[in-house]
């Protein structure tokens, strides 16, 4: 046997890529602490904030109008800001008024402050961050505190500047960060970025109402569902999604009673499925160059998926385009095998290797 043949070529190609991710992890991670959150902010961005004795019903209205996820809640009489509001929020209310028959025409009289103090499950601690730390402190405090909002606070005085979510830090990552090196050509699925195994996968059947739609979501603490299709041999073809921030059925309810009414409505009738699959193109068309522009909305809601194939590299390509919240990972004929959220991305690069938590934020 020829001497200079490695005898264990296998295992040292497997250290090597081995090497790479870590080198593709430390050099995110380098990215994310040179840049603070207020790099992250954007000079035309709003900001809505509520006084907790409005009505409840009137900010919900007013972050439909304003076009806003959430918000933070000043108490006047503690001169500070004491929670966060969001629009999934009053969905929330919605049921749990549908569920104990109570009189849903007080939403539009009672503020946020008495309704917050009957329901402790939908209030939450006012947690922001100081404009000037680092954006991998900022994820790190979104992972440890489990919220999809997080308020960024200008110490000097006190102001809030903006909600910052994993979609914001990660559209920033792929518009700033640059590497020579390729580094991320694993596939997300050897990576295990992401929820893989129909077991492991919370869905719903387009016969299932939006109710218990909701009340999953709320179980599990997830922002949005897939939509599937049981097929004849047991599979999941997926056909839609379901966020939890999709108001489509508050604005064309005439009242709260009848936005109460519609939460009996199956899902086939609640969302478009008409297009609503967009689906990046495949790792071959873009190895070859030959993926072409795709032309969807840049609502972070829509239902976009990927195949197991796709490396990292060419899911961060597309998110600078899509501006996804979560991709669905599919195989042919669209049956369901996983999911990928802006979340799962930004814990990846901030986990340790065979350790379930982040890194410190000293590291």
């Amino acid at each position: 046997m020829d001497a200079g043949v490695p005898l264990h070529l296998p295992q040292q190609m497997l250290n090597e890529r081995e090497v790479v991710r870590q080198a593709g992890r430390h050099a995110i991670r380098q990215f994310l602490e040179s840049h603070s959150c207020f790099s992250v902010l954007r000079a035309s961005g709003k900001l809505v904030v509520f006084d907790t004795r409005i009505p409840i019903q009137l900010a919900f209205y007013a972050l439909v109008e304003h076009d806003m996820l959430a918000a933070p809640l000043w108490d006047p009489s503690r001169a500070q800001f004491v929670g966060l509001l969001t629009v999934s929020d009053f969905i929330d209310l919605l049921c749990h008024y549908k569920t104990t028959n109570r009189d849903v025409s007080e939403l539009a009289t009672e503020s946020i402050s008495t309704i917050l103090g009957q329901n402790p499950n939908l209030s939450r601690p006012f947690c922001g961050a100081d404009s000037s730390c680092s954006l991998k402190q900022a994820s790190v405090q979104l992972l440890s505190t489990r919220q999809d909002f997080l308020p960024i606070v200008f110490v000097e005085d006190m102001r809030v500047l903006a909600c910052l979510t994993y979609t914001n830090i990660l559209e920033h990552l792929v518009t700033h960060f640059r590497e020579q090196r390729r580094l991320f050509d694993d596939s997300i699925m050897d990576l295990n970025v992401g929820t893989y195994g129909v077991e492991n996968l919370v869905m719903v059947t387009l016969g299932q109402t939006l109710k218990d739609a909701l009340d999953l979501m709320q179980q599990h603490c997830l922002s949005a569902l897939p939509v599937v299709e049981v097929t004849a041999n047991g599979n999941r073809k997926l056909c839609g999604v379901y966020s939890r921030s999709d108001i489509t059925f508050l604005i064309q309810a005439s009242d709260a009673q009848d936005a109460v009414n519609r939460l009996d409505a199956t899902l086939a009738d609640m969302i478009g499925l008409n297009g609503q699959l967009q689906q990046l193109p495949s790792q071959q068309q873009q190895d070859s160059g030959m993926a072409l522009p795709v032309a969807v909305p840049t609502t972070p809601d829509a239902l976009r998926t990927c195949s197991p194939q796709h490396t990292l590299q060419a899911v961060f390509e597309s998110f600078a385009q899509l501006r996804f919240d979560r991709l669905y990972v599919v195989e042919c004929d669209d049956l369901l095998v996983g999911v990928v959220s802006a979340k799962d991305l930004v814990q990846y690069f901030l986990t340790e290797p065979g350790d379930g938590a982040p890194v410190n934020v000293a590291n």
